[in-house]
């Protein structure tokens, strides 16, 4: 697990449309966000983790404080190469994002996916790594397809 680089970026393309999980809007915004980083080192409002495999990029993950929040964090963005899907480069990046959130006092990490049956495996993914559906909003991204937020709290504050 390292940092993003600025030579990741063309990787980091490839596995967002080799996915076949994103749009070509889903692509760009992510790639927009990702040169945020690149280009503004002050910038505060986004980190990204890179996993690597045999010195070529795997995956990477992009989170970052909700403002205006007392240590909430949201998921923003989380991608794998599809030929290294399965062999658990996703659990380490939810892991090390959750490590070095736990680390700075961080309450809960939130993050949204689709109800649609093409997203079953993600929302598995997340359910199996402990977490919880918090809400729904029905029809939010087009008619049929609801946002679905999971939560993953680091420690109970009732």
């Amino acid at each position: 697990m390292r940092n993003l680089q600025p030579g990741d970026r063309p990787e980091l393309e490839k596995i967002l449309i080799g996915c076949n999980a994103f749009t070509s809007a889903e692509v760009a915004c992510a790639l927009e966000l990702l040169d945020n980083v690149l280009t503004d080192p002050d910038q505060q409002d986004y980190e990204v983790i890179i996993a690597e495999a045999q010195s070529r990029v795997a995956g990477y993950v992009l989170f970052g404080a909700v403002p205006l929040t007392q240590g909430n964090y949201d998921l923003y963005w989380i991608a794998t190469d599809p030929e290294l899907h399965g062999k658990g480069f996703g659990r380490q990046l939810m892991e090390e994002t959750e490590r070095r959130l736990r680390a700075r006092g961080a309450r809960m990490l939130c993050l949204e996916t689709s109800s649609q049956e093409f997203y079953q495996r993600t929302r598995h993914f997340y359910v199996q790594g402990g977490y919880q559906e918090e809400a729904r909003i029905r029809d939010f991204y087009r008619p049929g397809d609801d946002r679905i937020t999971y939560v993953k709290r680091f420690f109970d504050s009732r």
